[in-house]
C-alpha cells in the first residue's frame, strides 16, 4: 500500500452511511472513492470535479450536483502547501472557487497530505491562483504588480488561448514567494487579493480546515490546530 492509499485508508474511518461527503480531485481522492464503493457505503457525493464526478459515477456512487445541496457532512480534499495554523494553499487546478463552496457547506473540511507538503508557514512557492473575472484582467494584473507579485495568466494546453473556469471566467497565476511583506502572512495576502475588482475567488484556503490527514513513513498523523 503506498501512501495515497494509506491517507485514504484513514480518512474512510471518518464516513458513516448516510453522510453526504464532499470529494475533490487528485489520486488521492481517487483511491477514497475507490475504497468507498469496495466497501460499499451508503452516501451522497458532492465534488467539484469532473474526473471525479466521473470515477464515482463508473463505481457505482451516488453523484449530487453541487447547486442541489446546501450541506455536506464532511469533505475531504488535497493541497499543494499546508501549514502548522491549517492554513492551505490548492494552486494547480482551476476549481478552487468550487472547492472553496464546498469547504463552506461542509460541517468539516479535511485535507489529506503527504509531509513534503507541510510547513511551519506557506513558503507560498507554488502559485497562488486566482479566478478573475475576464474584463478586470488587466486592472488585476497591473493591483498584483503593486503588490509586489507577478501575474500570468494560465494558458490551455488543449487549445489557443487562456484556461476558462467552469464559471466561465479567467485563470490567474500569481507568484507571490519572494514578498517580504507577505511572508508568513497568508490571512493577509489572501484579503488584498481578494479586495481587488474582479477577483472571484483565490487558492489560498483560510480558516477553513478542519483537520489534516498527514501521511509519515508508513503511519497516518492527525494535524489540528
Amino acid at each position: 500500500m503506498n501512501m495515497k492509499q494509506l491517507c485514504a485508508k484513514e480518512a474512510l474511518k471518518y464516513i458513516k452511511d448516510g453522510m453526504c461527503i464532499g470529494l475533490g480531485g487528485g489520486s488521492t481522492i481517487g483511491y477514497l472513492a475507490e475504497y468507498l464503493a469496495k466497501e460499499e457505503r451508503k452516501i451522497t457525493v458532492v465534488t467539484p470535479s469532473d474526473d471525479t464526478a466521473e470515477l464515482c459515477k463508473n463505481l457505482g456512487l451516488m453523484v449530487l450536483s453541487l447547486e442541489m445541496t446546501d450541506y455536506i457532512d464532511i469533505a475531504f480534499d488535497g493541497c499543494d502547501e499546508l501549514d502548522k495554523e491549517l492554513n492551505a494553499l490548492k494552486a494547480n487546478s482551476a476549481i478552487h472557487t468550487k472547492e472553496k463552496i464546498i469547504a463552506s457547506m461542509a460541517e468539516k473540511y479535511v485535507l489529506l497530505i503527504d509531509e513534503s507538503k507541510f510547513y511551519d508557514t506557506l513558503p507560498l512557492k507554488d502559485s497562488v491562483t486566482l479566478e478573475v473575472i475576464p474584463q478586470s484582467r488587466n486592472y488585476v494584473q497591473a493591483q498584483i504588480e503593486k503588490l509586489g507579485g507577478k501575474a500570468v495568466m494560465r494558458k490551455s494546453g488543449a487549445k489557443a488561448g487562456f484556461v476558462i473556469s467552469d464559471n466561465g471566467n479567467y485563470i490567474m497565476d500569481t507568484d507571490f514567494s519572494n514578498v517580504a511583506a507577505f511572508a508568513g502572512k497568508p490571512e493577509e495576502l489572501h484579503q488584498k487579493l481578494k479586495q481587488l475588482t474582479g477577483v472571484v475567488e483565490t487558492a489560498l484556503f483560510i480558516d477553513v480546515v478542519a483537520f489534516a490527514l498527514r501521511v509519515c513513513g508508513d503511519e497516518v498523523k492527525v494535524i489540528e490546530k
